[in-house]
């Protein structure tokens, strides 16, 4: 996802910088062929850039923010920050007020929805903040920006709500292709749900093979959601489950695959086999 933001952005006319010191082989080569500009390292990455946007996985999101705090204190600079990652708003509010607001550097709240930019459609990222336009106004192809506030949380609480049921449509799939599979049925369920959930017969196993290539940054997504829920008086129970739904995932053989992999054509009844758990 950031290498896709990045190439975006870059195409719009923007100079944009990164850094992947310490990453995998398959980071580098989605950041190269991004044609993103490389630097050795963070602070190097910070010192040079009037906007920082954080991707990554939920449950490190505060800990990213204190090491982009870190870097700006070294290079006495004050970068926006723009945090685009799965969390709650209370995180969101943590993060903006804890963590930046001491380093003297503003935070846009954003939030995701849908896949990396591509020729084959835009992925909408919803942003709040007093400081929302500055991001909105990038000029990128295949991304469509959308202010919904001036107050950081409202963006992150727009993908908490999202998440919680494009995910847990997802994770419920999962419950019961696994269910299905043990009692022989597949074919007589994905028949029953096909008058409700059109083409489900073909897309079910692509679906739960590119899911399974995530699932490991779904877990702590699945508790922000829980957490935010909570705090509008709802149960957190549900997705507290889906948290426990998407750990046994993440221990499974599908997971071990790289998103590419996942979107290979494979047979459900191949998927099924490498998601049952071991």
């Amino acid at each position: 996802m950031g290498s896709g933001l990045g190439r975006a952005w870059r195409r719009g006319g923007a100079r944009v910088v990164a850094t992947v010191a310490g990453r995998s082989a398959r980071t580098v080569r989605l950041a190269e062929a991004a044609g993103l500009e490389l630097l050795p390292d963070l602070d190097a990455v910070v010192a040079a850039a009037q906007i920082v946007v954080s991707v990554g996985p939920p449950d490190r999101a505060v800990e990213i923010a204190g090491t982009i705090a870190a870097s700006a204190r070294r290079a006495g600079v004050t970068p926006l920050v723009a945090d685009l990652n799965a969390i709650s708003p209370m995180t969101v509010s943590r993060i903006a007020t804890d963590v930046l607001a001491p380093a003297g550097i503003e935070l846009v709240d954003g939030a995701i929805s849908g896949p990396p930019p591509s020729s084959s459609g835009r992925t909408i990222i919803y942003l709040a903040g007093r400081s929302a336009r500055r991001i909105a106004d990038l000029d990128a192809p295949e991304v469509d920006p959308r202010v919904v506030g001036d107050r950081p949380g409202q963006a992150s609480a727009v993908k908490m709500c999202t998440a919680s049921v494009y995910k847990g449509f997802t994770g419920l799939l999962v419950q019961a292709m696994l269910t299905a599979d043990a009692h022989d049925c597949v074919d007589v369920v994905l028949a029953d749900l096909a008058d409700v959930y059109r083409g489900i017969e073909d897309w079910t196993g692509r679906r739960l093979a590119m899911a399974a290539s995530k699932s490991g940054r779904w877990v702590g997504e699945m508790r922000e959601i829980a957490a935010t829920q909570a705090a509008a008086g709802a149960r957190p129970e549900l997705f507290d489950a889906m948290a426990r739904v998407w750990e046994m995932v993440s221990e499974t053989a599908l997971a071990q695959h790289t998103p590419e992999q996942a979107a290979g054509d494979r047979s459900l009844a191949a998927v099924l086999a490498d998601l049952r758990p071991e």
